[in-house]
């Protein structure tokens, strides 16, 4: 017996497989891998996994706004997306990737974004925002819930992009997607000067938000799967990259301050591979920037570890397998056979 889940994230494709011994397994592939096949990703599974054994997948792609509940994948048409515009950046790999699981036949789930047709959330968000989360950030809300058994909470995930959310008593309240709120080392808010070379046609929109983040700072890009890499390597070197970080976490904490005054707690937990980022050489560790940021307000910050999008995948697919009614409020339409 064996659950596997899936984080389809902006650098690659994350997978994490748990076995029935309850060990643990990951493995990843780049996005530009998987578009020009070099790889296969049901191949790569093989490697690690008897597909057979597999009870369930946990899946995530795209924004998924076509659907409204954790379905299963055979139900869902579009790959549960009303259309592949204002996603930032798009390379393929992922589509190749959904395609291979559907077309397999092993039991999956389709998890959804976060979006005003997730009747769960509060009626409030939904009306002020389209979308507010792809599916990963439910995987990590998930995760980071199972995790440290907090019910009243703000996540916020800090990579390419930054997403915070609120959970009160258990279930998705709310939150501020991408190109809202806070800056990513990609894709941030649109501000005037953007918005101003759109109208001008200098640029598209989708184009606009893939470098709102703290990139137009840092004025280095080194592709979808390389920069934040580049950019945090040189913190303490450059002046453009130390202020692209920098002004990164202020914005974090911002948008954090920003929903605190609804958390019934005063529980924070950061994700995401620049919210977990501790680098001894470079003297970098972006949690305790924003612990030290966040300090005079009593917060107390958690930090949820590793890959954790995909582990939260993972837990979805097995709690659903083991019966549960909905995860975080979101209903759940799959049956086990």
């Amino acid at each position: 017996m064996a659950f596997v889940g899936i984080d389809h994230g902006t650098s690659g494709v994350t997978t994490c497989i748990e076995y029935n011994n309850g060990e643990k397994k990951f493995f990843k592939l780049k996005r530009t891998e998987l578009k020009s096949k070099s790889k296969s990703y049901i191949e790569e599974l093989k490697k690690y996994v008897d597909l057979n054994e597999i009870k369930l997948m946990g899946v995530c792609y795209s924004m998924g706004d076509g659907i409204n509940k954790i379905t299963d994948i055979q139900k869902v048409s579009n790959r549960g997306v009303l259309n592949l515009e204002g996603i930032g950046e798009k390379v393929g790999g992922g589509t190749i990737v959904y395609d291979e699981i559907k077309d397999s036949g092993i039991p999956a789930v389709l998890i959804p974004g976060l979006h005003k047709n997730v009747a769960s959330m509060d009626k409030r968000f939904n009306a002020l925002y389209s979308h507010i989360a792809s599916p990963e950030k439910i995987s990590i809300a998930y995760n980071a819930f199972k995790t440290f058994g907090y019910n009243d909470f703000v996540l916020s995930d800090i990579s390419s992009n930054t997403v915070t959310l609120l959970i009160k008593d258990g279930i998705i309240f709310g939150g501020f997607d991408a190109c809202v709120g806070a800056s990513g080392i990609l894709h941030g808010p649109l501000d005037l000067e953007l918005i101003r070379e759109i109208d001008l046609g200098k640029i598209d929109a989708n184009s606009a938000f893939s470098k709102a983040g703290v990139v137009k700072i840092a004025n280095l890009y080194e592709g979808v799967e390389d920069t934040k890499k580049a950019i945090m390597g040189k913190y303490n070197s450059d002046e453009n990259c130390k202020l692209a970080l920098d002004s990164l976490v202020l914005s974090v904490c911002m948008e954090i301050n920003s929903l605190m005054f609804l958390n019934s707690s005063n529980k924070v937990v950061l994700a995401g591979s620049i919210g977990t980022w501790k680098d001894e050489k470079e003297n970098i560790d972006v949690s305790n920037m924003i612990d030290e940021m966040l300090n005079k307000n009593k917060i107390d910050i958690s930090v949820l570890d590793g890959e954790s999008a995909a582990e939260g995948s993972v837990l979805i697919a097995k709690d659903i397998y083991n019966g549960v009614k909905d995860i975080l409020g979101i209903e759940i339409d799959y049956s086990i056979n």
